[in-house]
C-alpha cells in the first residue's frame, strides 16, 4: 500500500510538471519549456537530464528496466516524449522531435503502452491544446 501511495504522488508531481511545461511548450512555443518537460521526465527516471535526453531509445528503455519502475511510468513517460517531440518539431528541431518520437515509441513497445493512448491525467491538457489549435 505504500509503495502504491508512493507512486500516486510521483505520477500526480510529474504530470503537474510537465502540463505546465508543455503547456509554455506547444502552446507557446518557448524552448525552455520544453527542457522542463525533458528536466521532468529525467527526474521522474532518477537520471541527470543532460545524460537522460542523450541516450538512445533502446538505452532509455534499459535505464527504466533498472529503475524497476519502468512499467508504472511508461505511459506517462511515452505520452510526455511524444509531446516533447511534438514541441520541437513545432519549433522546426527535427533531429530532436525524431529522437523523442523514437524514444517514445520504444518505451510505448517495451513496455506494452499504446503509444496513441493518453494517459487519464493528461485528458485536460489535451483538451487546452485541442482549444488552443482551434483559436
Amino acid at each position: 500500500m505504500l509503495h502504491r501511495d508512493y507512486l500516486l504522488e510521483v505520477i500526480a508531481k510529474f504530470v503537474d510538471a510537465v502540463t505546465v511545461a508543455l503547456r509554455g511548450a506547444l502552446i507557446d512555443g518557448k524552448i525552455e519549456s520544453a527542457r522542463d518537460a525533458e528536466d521532468s521526465i529525467a527526474a521522474l527516471l532518477d537520471l541527470d537530464p543532460e545524460t537522460a535526453m542523450n541516450l538512445s531509445p533502446d538505452s532509455l528503455v534499459t535505464m527504466m528496466l533498472l529503475s524497476g519502475m519502468g512499467d508504472s511510468l511508461a505511459s506517462y513517460v511515452s505520452y510526455a516524449l511524444d509531446r516533447v517531440g511534438d514541441a520541437y518539431d513545432d519549433m522546426n528541431d527535427t533531429a530532436k522531435a525524431e529522437l523523442r518520437w523514437d524514444q517514445a515509441q520504444a518505451v510505448a513497445e517495451s513496455f506494452g503502452c499504446d503509444p496513441n493512448a493518453i494517459p487519464e491525467e493528461f485528458a485536460a491538457f489535451e483538451a487546452e491544446l485541442a482549444a488552443a489549435d482551434e483559436a
